[in-house]
């Protein structure tokens, strides 16, 4: 198939699982999640966990979100797709859900970054854990501000 996508961010503390779809072509081209400069995701995140993660390498945003006891990956593993948008995916190929258990058994939340994502809610909802489909940190949803998108966010990452 032609486009691989990452390994998980996850260790066996991870208490929540973000969701995205499939990586960009910029964050292909870099070997790292959210690394098109125009995603709001580590701005978001940097907001959320009141760390400034923007500057820093990618590995060290993963342990910073790691240290959260958040982890990181895509529903595809591998897709065909010209360009970024999610709308161009062809021939999807799903990560292997059942390998959640094993890398981060205190998972028990899991938050879709966008709608494509979110069509494997219901696998997920199914399987026991609790989620939330969110709106896409990507620069193609540009119709949600930067402050919309992260009160929602910080709805969902919330713990009651």
């Amino acid at each position: 198939m032609g486009l691989r996508g990452f390994e998980p961010v996850i260790d066996r503390r991870s208490e929540l699982l973000v969701l995205g779809s499939f990586p960009s072509e910029a964050s292909l081209a870099a070997g790292h999640y959210y690394a098109h400069p125009r995603n709001q995701f580590w701005a978001i995140l940097s907001a959320l966990i009141g760390e400034p993660l923007g500057d820093l390498p990618f590995e060290r945003r993963y342990r910073r979100a790691l240290a959260h006891r958040i982890a990181i990956w895509d529903v595809l593993a591998a897709c065909e797709r010209a360009g970024s948008l999610d709308a161009d995916i062809r021939r999807p190929a799903a990560n292997d859900f059942d390998r959640l258990h094993r890398l981060g058994p205190r998972v028990r939340r899991v938050l879709f970054n966008g709608r494509t994502a979110g069509r494997f809610e219901p696998l997920f909802r199914a399987r026991g854990y609790e989620t939330r489909v969110l709106p896409s940190t990507s620069p193609a949803n540009a119709g949600w501000s930067f402050e919309r998108k992260l009160v929602a966010w910080r709805e969902a990452m919330s713990r009651d």
